[in-house]
């Protein structure tokens, strides 16, 4: 053989060999979830948990021959998730709106970027965050805080939430209370000790606390009206270099949001196999007009939040970015993958996080068309919540369910008001002349609900007794 053909063939082998090389590259997929921030899981936990991610990862072109390494930890808080990304250990990674700000900014100030690439859950009222007291505390609104201390995870949403919402209420975050860093397993003891008069948080702490006994819930972030979000971020290294691995992300993320809409009661006791929230909590807000609505666009509102956050991050000097929302939001991924999965983008922005109720009455069987006195029962035993079109029947039927010797999980009834999911053994009642009830998150809104409707007010038990006595 010629020297000029062993040279050629010896070019070959080494091209082969460059190829090959390419093909066996190993491709880290480094995520960061919060499985007890539970209006994630479709950003986190179930991809996980479901495996879906390996039904869209690609493997042709030039990720044919590719392996994936994908690692999966799990934080309790946006901030330390935010520390790994940016020591480069994590590539995707999910939180709030304020939190997110503050890796926006973090990035920025070390000569990187990051970007949001889609919601995952959100309130355009801003519900999720809120604010409880010990179960047996006089303070039954906001404004009875005055010289009391409250406790919150500092650098998360809810710390943004309470920071605007004693605001409202002419209250100054730095003189006219004690505000101390709590996170959620910290604040818990503290509240059954009543080692701290209040405490911030956010999901599902707020009603995770309540739900187990020992605490009461006295304001939900809807009263503010400030809208709030969780969603996932990258790092925009990643993003440019494997553009096509995030839009897999986001299609399991898109699978996952329609698994959990088909049986709401199904994932939520999965959520609570692996994370120890209990499902009927869950189900507050991945149920039917939950507490937060599951989506993937980025709603004026949920742009709107970021802004807020970034600008409560500037008030409290804990950052000097220079940064906006539009600059903190890369909706190109998630519009490639609405479109990868046959879905439209732009009609998912119009629904503005609007949601429709589909269900019949427990009682009567008839469509529900009216939601403002919807209520459900999660009755020990069956896979699916009971709905009524009024707390008048989901009372009664709780009694005739209870002399059968079953039990519920829970009862929910909505806010007449601000129209959230609230546990009903929680919420404050009003009766009117005609007897129909109304629910309330706070007693001074039933109160002035009464006055205004020549009603009264009464307590879950008071509720309970005076609808048997008809």
């Amino acid at each position: 053989m010629s020297i000029k053909l062993i040279r050629s063939a010896t070019l070959a082998l080494g091209a082969i060999s460059l190829a090959l090389a390419a093909q066996a590259e190993t491709i880290r997929l480094a995520i960061g979830t919060q499985d007890t921030t539970i209006n994630c899981a479709t950003g986190g936990l179930l991809i996980r948990e479901l495996k879906l991610l390996d039904k869209y990862l690609p493997h042709d072109g030039k990720y044919k021959g590719v392996t994936y390494d994908v690692q999966w930890k799990n934080f309790t808080s946006g901030a330390p998730l935010t520390n790994e990304m940016l020591a480069d250990k994590l590539d995707i990674g999910s939180m709030a709106e304020f939190p997110g700000a503050a890796n926006g900014a973090a990035f920025q100030k070390a000569g990187k970027k990051s970007v949001f690439v889609t919601v995952l859950s959100g309130s355009t009222l801003g519900s999720g965050n809120g604010i409880v007291v010990p179960k047996d505390s006089p303070v039954t609104s906001l404004s009875e805080l005055r010289g009391k201390t409250i406790s919150v995870p500092f650098a998360s949403a809810a710390h943004g939430m309470l920071l605007r919402a004693l605001k409202a209420q002419g209250l100054d975050p730095a003189k006219d209370v004690n505000i101390i860093s709590q996170a959620p397993e910290v604040a818990g003891p503290a509240l059954q000790a009543d080692k701290i008069d209040a405490h911030a948080d956010f999901v599902p702490f707020a009603e995770a606390f309540p739900y187990r006994g020992y605490a009461r819930k006295i304001y939900d972030g809807a009263q503010s009206r400030t809208p709030t979000f969780h969603g996932t971020l990258i790092n925009s290294d990643f993003g440019r270099k494997y553009p096509e691995v995030v839009i897999a992300f986001l299609r399991a993320s898109i699978e996952a949001d329609r698994i959990m809409a088909s049986d709401p009661e199904k994932y939520s006791e999965l959520i609570e196999k692996v994370t120890g929230i209990e499902a009927p909590v869950s189900y507050l807000f991945h149920g039917p007009l939950g507490l937060q609505t599951r989506e993937h666009a980025f709603l004026p509102a949920y742009r709107q939040a970021l802004q807020t956050a970034i600008d409560t991050l500037r008030l409290l000097r804990r950052t000097d970015t220079t940064l906006d929302a539009g600059a903190l939001i890369d909706d190109s991924y998630i519009r490639a993958a609405y479109r990868q999965s046959g879905l439209n983008y732009d009609a998912a922005l119009k629904a503005s996080g609007a949601e429709v109720f589909k269900g019949r009455d427990a009682v009567t069987g008839k469509p529900i068309t009216d939601t403002r006195h919807l209520a459900g029962i999660w009755v020990k035993g069956e896979a699916k919540v009971r709905h009524y079109a009024s707390v008048n029947e989901a009372v009664g039927d709780l009694a005739r369910l209870e002399k059968s010797g079953k039990t519920a999980r829970a009862l929910y009834v909505h806010d007449l008001i601000h129209h959230i999911k609230l546990l009903g053994s929680l919420a404050w009642y009003t009766v009117d002349a005609k007897g129909d009830v109304s629910a309330f998150l706070q007693k001074d809104a039933a109160v002035a609900y009464a006055a205004a409707n020549k009603g009264r007010v009464v307590d879950f038990n008071g509720l309970r007794q005076s609808l048997a006595g008809k």
